[in-house]
């Protein structure tokens, strides 16, 4: 092939892949621009949506709506019975947007609605309430509880039997609604396959008044619920820093709860676990193997110990699968900001005092010290 032929044959080559190049970008630029129109209209639904979400259900209502919102309820709760009266088109939006303008104090009390008042007309009339009637009755559920422990808290207080109440928060289907309706609290971590209750450490321990005689078990339920709901929402930003999960905050936190003897321990063990954590120690928390046993005992032996069960965390290294108990906000928020400290080691006295140490040996001349 003479030098003539093979110029005219590269320049057809050429000219065949710039046209390929010319088609290829002709199909990007379509794919591109439908893929835009998309996310377009996708954008546009998605905003009108909570626009209108964000104005009054009905601008010409006149007439007047009664609402009661029971003492201690929180956000979550309120922003139902709002959307339940008809009052907003969307609880989910009208619970964001008010924690958007940072307005939770709202006042338990009976209230004259409308279907007219704006989002923050709702929110100002919340603020001016008054308690309006004592309750029927208060059932209080104190940290550190397992949920078959509230179980017996309910049946003392409430004509269900625990055995009701077990029935009910294990309820697939019923958690399944659940998850739709706290989708920030409740994830698809409690679904892990060794968690022996999926609502276990879920529901807030609190003294909670109730205004009618016989509230449901789903009332009960949802009142606790939704007050960590709230609870957790406080912590967002930080645990978004610390990149921790509700589940693994929740986990974190009952074993402070369970550990502690005193409020200002539990951010030095706090300090202890994410030490040991940072090595790949393993825990090694009694609460943890007496929930693993299923029961309580004054001393854990050493047999105790041994015992094959995922919650065992003196086998198995990290956090246990969930939560062993209900927790209080001291030690939610011990776990989000504890001490800095160089121990590894702590152990509560005859008197229930904790003490720390840096090392192993330092530790055993505690146990010698302070148990024996």
């Amino acid at each position: 092939m003479d030098n003539e032929s093979k110029k005219q044959q590269m320049f057809n080559n050429m000219k065949r892949k710039k046209k390929e190049v010319k088609i290829v970008r002709r199909i990007v630029s379509v794919i591109a621009l439908i893929a835009l129109i998309a996310i377009g209209i996708g954008g546009y639904s998605g905003y009108k949506y909570v626009n209108t979400a964000l104005q009054p259900v009905d601008p010409n209502a006149k007439g007047e709506i009664a609402i009661e919102i029971p003492m201690g309820s929180g956000v979550t709760s309120i922003s139902k019975i709002l959307e339940k009266n008809g009052v907003v088109k969307n609880a989910q939006i009208f619970k964001y947007y008010a924690k958007f303008k940072n307005e939770s104090q709202f006042q338990a009390g009976n209230y004259q609605l409308t279907k007219a008042m704006t989002l923050d007309e709702i929110i100002e009339s919340l603020k001016t309430g008054k308690v309006y009637h004592e309750p029927v009755f208060t059932m209080t559920v104190p940290e550190g509880l397992t949920l078959e422990q509230i179980a017996a808290v309910v049946a003392k207080n409430t004509d269900f039997t625990a055995e009701q109440f077990m029935d009910k928060v294990t309820d697939a289907t019923y958690i399944e609604s659940l998850i739709g309706e706290y989708p920030n609290l409740l994830t698809e971590d409690i679904y892990n396959e060794n968690i022996r209750h999926t609502l276990e450490g879920y529901l807030y321990p609190a003294t909670y008044p109730f205004y009618e005689e016989k509230p449901s078990l789903a009332t009960i339920i949802e009142t606790m619920l939704g007050t960590m709901d709230d609870i957790v929402a406080e912590y967002r930003v930080v645990m978004g820093e610390k990149e921790m999960t509700v589940h693994e905050l929740l986990t974190f936190a009952s074993l402070l709860e369970e550990e502690a003897t005193a409020q200002t321990d539990r951010e030095t063990i706090a300090s202890v676990f994410y030490n040991r954590l940072s090595i790949d120690m393993p825990l090694q928390t009694d609460p943890t193997v007496l929930y693993s046993l299923g029961s309580h005992k004054d001393r854990v032996l050493y047999e105790d110990l041994e015992v094959d069960n995922p919650y065992n965390t003196y086998k198995n290294k990290g956090l246990p699968p969930g939560p062993i108990a209900g927790t209080g906000k001291v030690s939610i928020e011990a776990a989000l900001n504890p001490s800095q400290t160089d121990y590894f080691y702590f152990l509560a006295d005859k008197e229930g005092i904790n003490h720390f140490a840096k090392t192993y040996d330092e530790h055993l001349a505690n146990i010698e010290q302070y148990l024996r």
